[in-house]
């Protein structure tokens, strides 16, 4: 039972890149990434304190597998920040290799080439650019999925602080790395997750009461102002959907399909490859129904601004998922 309708900005498929260079040897490593665009412009003057602001424009992915020398440096010219971590930039006037982001002013077309990575730079006789370093794209990715991992798992959302803390960054540093990485800021993060929380522990426990302190609030207040979420009375969730009308639609995704459900207040529930039976399990007691063209709209314009959010493709596909579901609430609020 699917209901499929078309999504105005799905993020495209999977690429795969391979190194070309003339001074490189035709034996780099393949990498293989998922296309999630982004576009960043940075002022790069002060390496520990950048700021970058995400462009409104989506660029167009690539149209080949292996690095295409035009497709490359169309991206290298606009900064694309999708593209970090997939290649890298060398220029051979200076000896230097960057990220397809580096602030850098451009050099002439005949003095910049391609490789798979900083490895092969390095092979070929190339230095990283300390203005964009390059090789610090691995271990960004590595502490923004780290913190994602610290947020699920956490009973009180920890302070950014000792978030950034734990993964090895400066506060102030990290916000921008995580936010740029997934088009949230860990507070974001925490906040729906912890929504998620209580609305799952909501139904097992059946108490509001129970709830709000077994999904770790604080107070009442800030569980009421989360509750928007759930598309209902909190009661009324505990009950299973008891009085409510759900319509749901299923919506192409990135990774797969979206079950979208919704009341008159809003959104309820979103999933990846779920069915229309799942839905009917989690919420028993409600009237389900098939979306209307107006409730389609309403959720493909939902998952539309959701799949625009720019996602570092070095994240895990799990956590890229659960991103995405994420943006879809936020969206939708």
């Amino acid at each position: 039972m699917t209901d499929t309708a078309p999504l105005p900005h799905a993020l495209p498929s999977s690429r795969t890149w391979s190194g070309i260079h003339p001074s490189a040897q035709p034996a780099a490593e393949e990498r293989a990434a998922r296309w999630i665009p982004d576009q960043v412009r940075d002022d790069g003057r002060d390496v520990g304190d950048r700021l970058h602001a995400p462009s409104s424009t989506v660029p167009a992915p690539l149209d080949v597998d292996p690095i295409d020398p035009d497709a490359a440096w169309a991206a290298f010219v606009r900064r694309d920040r999708g593209c970090d971590g997939r290649f890298v930039v060398t220029v051979s006037s200076t000896r230097i290799y960057c990220r397809p982001s580096c602030a850098a002013r451009r050099p002439r077309r005949e003095h910049v080439g391609f490789l798979a990575d900083g490895a092969a730079a390095r092979a070929a006789g190339y230095r990283a650019c300390r203005r964009c370093l390059p090789d610090d794209v691995a271990r960004d990715a590595a502490a923004v999925t780290r913190a994602l991992t610290l947020l699920d798992g956490a009973e009180r959302p920890p302070s950014l602080a000792d978030l950034a803390a734990a993964v090895g960054y400066a506060p102030s540093h990290f916000q921008r790395l995580f936010t740029r990485a997934t088009g949230l800021s860990p507070a974001a993060y925490a906040r729906d997750h912890r929504a998620v929380r209580a609305a799952a522990t909501l139904r097992a426990e059946g108490s509001v009461t129970d709830a709000i302190y077994a999904a770790g609030y604080a107070a009442p207040s800030r569980f009421y102002a989360d509750a928007a979420a759930l598309g209902m009375a909190p009661a009324a969730w505990a009950r299973g959907g008891a009085g409510e009308t759900i319509a749901w639609c299923v919506l192409p995704a990135p990774a797969g399909t979206l079950l979208v459900a919704q009341t008159a207040r809003g959104l309820c529930h979103v999933a990846l490859d779920e069915s229309p039976a799942a839905l009917a399990t989690l919420l028993p007691a409600a009237t389900l129904v098939r979306a209307d063209a107006q409730a389609t709209a309403r959720a493909a314009r939902w998952v539309a601004t959701a799949a625009a959010v720019p996602l570092d493709p070095a994240l895990p596909a799990a956590q890229r998922c659960a991103l995405l579901l994420a943006a879809v609430r936020l969206a939708a609020r």
